[in-house]
């Protein structure tokens, strides 16, 4: 076929929500997705497949989660996530640059776009063990973070695609967008290359979720600045801004945080783009339970701040602008249970030592006496008196620091000692095209629609600045893919 109703550039999570809402309609879908089949999913495929949404408590939770048994459920306190919560967060880490419409149409449809997924096949956890610790014989969740796709980003991917192929969806891998076809007014369809032919696809409607620009070091630099060219990619190698360039080619507007991303600590020797044998274990998410150090020796940014979920999205820039761009996580004995999982791979840069006098010596590029001086410093700032507890911002912090530590300090004295060198991991860009909230259209550069046109995903502009709350990727490509696609089948 070359004629479809809707066309969907893309094929990660904001795509195949696109798709199973326009298949919902009626209409024929043709995905295209330039990766090969074995390196499917987009971004999505990278992620550990957390998602944010408002839930009103544990009722919420047994809906979306039924495996559950009581036994877990008498010992595990959800707590809430309200829309009021989710609004706090999205305004709080972004500095109130949210665009308020966008931000709407996403928090208040996340719980029902979480329902609407479960019926159609997607299967939810709690994330125990990164999202809740257990502290007296119960698990208490926190950061408004909860659930994970079953399986984490490639299950959700595989399931995804088992659900969009059963419903009559076509998947064309290996096939790149290359343009837009239009009649002069609306968007006809797509012209695609695959195996080194050029071919025109024909559409009534056209849906772009192909990710950012976060895998071309050229528009990295460009837009983010120089020096982000030595950042590591955590995701797909495919996503290079084709689906922004080709939009905006057809005079789509564009808007948000294009000097702005999501980037975190990621393993200093990861690969330059994401390894799918890995995922997403080259990051490095426990900085909280420790402290971070620079080639000096010197803590440049206060650990406990706020929860990882607050944090860890801005904190890879901070460690890029880093002297030779790395730091060094350290933890002593007390800590080092509660590190999550990536920290256990094999492919991980990690010394230990028994000594902080010989740790100092394999920190590489670290100077030492910096750094045992700044150990001193801060083991002799540690309010000991208030108790530790992971699952709450407990107030144990520091005092008389130029940089404090404001929650779950603890003295570094008990050997042995583990440290993790890190570097910055993009994940994403926040900077995209222009759509209307109510529909996802894209907009032109006189901001009126774009016939046949629509987006979703990473490539809208206008709902993160700054930061992001973790885990609201996922929901954004959700909410916007399934308004994307229900809007395309209509025409």
């Amino acid at each position: 076929m070359t004629n479809w109703d809707t066309i969907i550039v893309g094929a990660g999570n904001a795509a195949f929500c696109a798709a199973h809402a326009a298949r919902e309609k009626g209409a024929s879908v043709l995905m295209l997705e330039c990766a090969p089949e074995v390196e499917n999913g987009g971004n999505s495929r990278f992620t550990a497949g957390a998602i944010r949404f408002a839930y009103d408590g544990v009722d919420d939770i047994r809906a979306l989660c039924p495996d559950l048994s009581e036994e877990q459920i008498a010992i595990t306190d959800f707590g809430t996530y309200t829309t009021d919560q989710f609004f706090d967060d999205m305004f709080r880490v972004t500095r109130f640059r949210t665009d308020p419409e966008l931000c709407e149409r996403l928090v208040m449809s996340s719980r029902e776009t979480m329902h609407w997924m479960r019926d159609k096949g997607i299967r939810f956890m709690p994330i125990y063990g990164r999202q809740a610790f257990k502290v007296d014989g119960r698990f208490k969740f926190w950061g408004g973070l909860t659930l994970e796709a079953w399986g984490g980003g490639p299950g959700l991917v595989d399931a995804h695609t088992e659900i969009a192929k059963a419903s009559g969806v076509e998947i064309r891998y290996e096939t790149r967008a290359l343009e837009l076809l239009t009649d002069g007014h609306a968007a006809t369809g797509v012209k695609v290359r695959h195996k080194g032919e050029i071919h025109d696809l024909r559409a009534k409607a056209v849906v772009i979720a192909s990710g950012g620009f976060q895998a071309s070091p050229e528009m990295r630099t460009r837009y983010l600045g120089p020096g982000w060219e030595m950042a590591r990619v955590r995701g797909s190698r495919f996503n290079t801004g084709e689906g922004i360039r080709m939009a905006m080619a057809a005079g789509a507007s564009t808007c948000g945080n294009w000097s702005g991303c999501h980037a975190v600590g990621w393993d200093y020797n990861a690969p330059e783009f994401g390894d799918l044998d890995v995922g997403d274990g080259f990051q490095k998410h426990s900085y909280p339970w420790g402290i971070m150090v620079n080639a000096t020796g010197r803590r440049f940014v206060d650990e406990g701040a706020d929860f990882r979920n607050y944090t860890y999205a801005k904190y890879g820039r901070v460690i890029l602008n880093q002297p030779d761009q790395f730091a060094w996580q350290i933890f002593d004995a007390k800590v080092t249970h509660l590190l999550r999982d990536e920290y256990r791979i094999k492919r991980v840069t990690k010394v230990t030592a028994p000594t902080l006098e010989e740790l100092a010596s394999k920190l590489e590029g670290v100077d030492p006496r910096g750094f045992l001086d700044e150990i001193r410093a801060y083991n002799a700032a540690v309010d000991t008196d208030t108790p530790f507890d992971p699952n709450v911002k407990d107030g144990r912090g520091t005092r008389g620091l130029p940089v404090p530590k404001s929650n779950w300090a603890n003295t570094i004295d008990q050997g042995p000692f583990e440290a993790y060198q890190v570097g910055c991991g993009i994940t994403f860009t926040f900077g995209g095209l222009r759509i209307d909230p109510d529909s996802a259209q894209v907009l032109d550069n006189d901001l009126s629609p774009i016939p046949g046109l629509f987006a979703a995903g990473e490539l809208v502009g206008g709902v993160f600045f700054f930061n992001y709350p973790g885990g609201t990727g996922l929901i954004n490509g959700s909410v916007f893919g399934r308004l994307a696609g229900e809007h395309a089948a209509n025409r």
